[in-house]
């Protein structure tokens, strides 16, 4: 284990989530000087394109030295959503023989603290110990300075699951919440009658959360330019969760067109099927986002019809790799790869999996091969 790992269980309770620290202790990677990667088991929800992608990096930097490097990967906590990106790159980590750990609190709670200040820390604790490189998934600008600082030292720093793209980290890995948050109303719209009607989105209002409002405006344009009259319905994450089912039942009845269908864009829109009970409209169709169990649930019963994923695991299993190939084939190299994965000049889009109520088991499946529980 590194010395950020001890200091930060040490200091702050934070778990040490998974690492992989050397020849020893991971059977699989680089063998007499090069990366061996297992291959990933085929189903109809492989993302073939990432995968290619991973194999012809792997591919690229076989074509030099394999080198020795120390990373981190710093995860804001440890629940659900966060254990597959875990998952990924510790993973990652075990393939390449990096040292490297991963690293995110237990819970929330450090006293006078904050955990944007332990983040920031973290970083900081990292360019100390020598760390080569980082990746982070931050809580936005607060994060930006701490970032700066890392690169201004010479260490590779990459963003994942959230953004700051004010800071100068290489890259950003993660969905492209715009494209999501459409693929999630294209899958409701196709299960519509003709316009007129109102859609309503349960997502948020607000540009404080950029990549909330980028995914509910994806969606808003879609419901828009289909005809449909779209109605933002503001998810209350920080409220009772009885708050926020009275407040969907209340926009669908005050809806004007009548609400012809949901679509949810957080991993909390199961609530949008406790709201239309409410408003007892049990009709109405709706699309969810992330699989949660309680999502999964409504999904079983026939309230959700689908649901769209983000691919947690792949956006951590991709950040150790990207870190490698920046510091053995310079970031420009390792960008001209990444370029089938590429929005723009620095984001590297995971995708998203569009999972119909009929094809939880084929998904969970997935999941299974990959060893990524969501």
């Amino acid at each position: 284990m590194t010395t950020i790992g001890r200091c930060w269980m040490a200091a702050f309770g934070l778990m040490v989530a998974t690492a992989a620290c050397g020849s020893s202790d991971a059977p699989e990677g680089t063998k007499g000087g090069r990366i061996e990667r297992p291959p990933t088991p085929e189903n109809e929800f492989t993302p073939r394109e990432l995968e290619a992608t991973v194999d012809n990096l792997i591919a690229k930097v076989n074509e030099g030295t394999v080198e020795p490097m120390q990373m981190v990967v710093l995860l804001k906590n440890l629940n659900p959503f966060f254990t597959s990106i875990a998952t990924g790159a510790s993973r990652a980590m075990s393939e390449l023989e990096v040292s490297g750990n991963v690293l995110g609190p237990v819970d929330q709670s450090t006293g006078g603290t904050t955990s944007q200040e332990i983040q920031n820390q973290q970083i900081a604790q990292a360019v100390t110990d020598g760390i080569d490189g980082i990746g982070v998934s931050p809580y936005g600008d607060v994060n930006a300075a701490a970032i700066d600082d890392a690169v201004e030292q010479g260490v590779h720093v990459v963003t994942l699951d959230g953004d700051v793209p004010t800071s100068k980290r290489s890259l950003y890995v993660g969905t492209n919440n715009e494209s999501a948050g459409a693929a999630a109303a294209q899958t409701l719209l196709a299960m519509l009658p003709p316009p007129p009607g109102t859609v309503l989105i349960h997502g948020t209002a607000g540009t404080d959360w950029v990549d909330g409002f980028n995914r509910t405006e994806g969606a808003r344009e879609a419901i828009e330019k289909a005809g449909y009259e779209p109605l933002v319905s503001e998810a209350f994450y920080e409220l009772e969760e009885g708050f926020d089912v009275e407040w969907i039942r209340s926009r669908i009845a005050a809806a004007d067109p009548p609400v012809l269908g949901i679509v949810g864009v957080f991993d909390i829109s199961y609530r949008c099927a406790m709201g239309a009970d409410a408003a007892r409209r049990p009709e109405i169709p709706i699309v969810a986002f992330d699989f949660d169990p309680r999502t999964v649930e409504f999904m079983r019963q026939g309230r959700i019809k689908a649901t769209v994923i983000q691919r947690q695991y792949y956006q951590g299993y991709l950040v150790p790799y990207i870190l490698y190939g920046i510091k053995t084939l310079g970031l420009d190299g390792t960008k001209e790869i990444l370029a089938p994965l590429m929005e723009g000049d620095s984001t590297v889009d995971t995708g998203t999996d569009t999972v119909p109520a009929d094809k939880i088991d084929a998904y969970n499946d997935f999941l299974d091969t990959i060893g990524a529980v969501q």
